[in-house]
């Protein structure tokens, strides 16, 4: 005889290796439902999706985009019913007397065409444009997921640049965190630099602009440092 992993009762081991039979069918039964009910959510997504007017401009959109940083941009056509339920900051110029209101036009600085349209495309369908999307878009539609307060999009930019971390990116990363208040991926940059590559620190290319623009952050990189160097010793007491 044998013990179920699950239940801890006695089987016959020539039934079903690991597990009873009860466990084993019900188990199989937990899956189905999953299997359904993963179904269920990828419909209704796909009902609650609207169609980005980015590619394909709709008569009904009555508010235009423009990236007026860009001088090759062309306006970038959306719906307010859709930008106020997607961002409190837009709720206040489109509900408000405000020129944008009025004019049906918002002017957003500092951004390319490419981004812009990334990130209007977001607003939609909640799924950035693949064939644009690389670290560099990730930070800008991060800063701008922040600037209009899109907090799924901010999380989901965060999400994608912690996947590319890596050693040449560490440092710049970890400021533009902290500027830009993306605490998960300050945080997910500080635990690469001192998981053992302090012994290389003072030599990275973006280390000396970084003392430069903000040297509190360098002091709070060599305190975190040194906070896991004590606990390591304590632990191992």
């Amino acid at each position: 005889m044998a013990r179920c992993v699950s239940c801890n009762d006695e089987y016959d081991p020539n039934d079903d290796a690991g597990t009873c039979k009860e466990c084993y069918e019900e188990a199989n039964e937990t899956e189905q439902e999953m299997k359904e009910q993963i179904e269920e959510l990828k419909a209704k997504s796909s009902f609650l999706a609207l169609a980005s007017p980015i590619g394909a401009p709709s008569s009904t959109t009555d508010v235009i985009l423009v990236a007026s940083a860009d001088a090759a941009s062309r306006p970038v056509p959306a719906h307010k019913a859709v930008l106020v339920s997607r961002s409190p900051v837009f709720r206040a110029m489109l509900e408000n007397d405000m020129e944008e209101s009025r004019s049906g036009t918002i002017r957003i600085t500092d951004i390319s065409y490419d981004t812009l349209c990334s990130f209007v495309n977001y607003l939609y369908t909640a799924e950035a444009i693949a064939s644009s999307l690389d670290s560099q878009m990730a930070c800008n539609l991060l800063a701008l997921a922040e600037k209009y307060q899109v907090n799924h999009l901010k999380t989901f930019c965060e999400k994608y640049l912690i996947s590319k971390l890596n050693w040449e990116k560490a440092l710049a990363l970890y400021s533009f965190a902290n500027q830009h208040n993306a605490n998960q991926l300050q945080d997910a940059a500080l635990e690469f630099i001192i998981n053992d590559n302090m012994a290389g620190l003072a030599a990275h290319e973006d280390y000396q602009d970084l003392v430069d623009s903000n040297p509190r952050l360098v002091v709070e990189i060599y305190e975190a440092y040194l906070t896991k160097q004590v606990n390591t010793a304590v632990l191992n007491l």
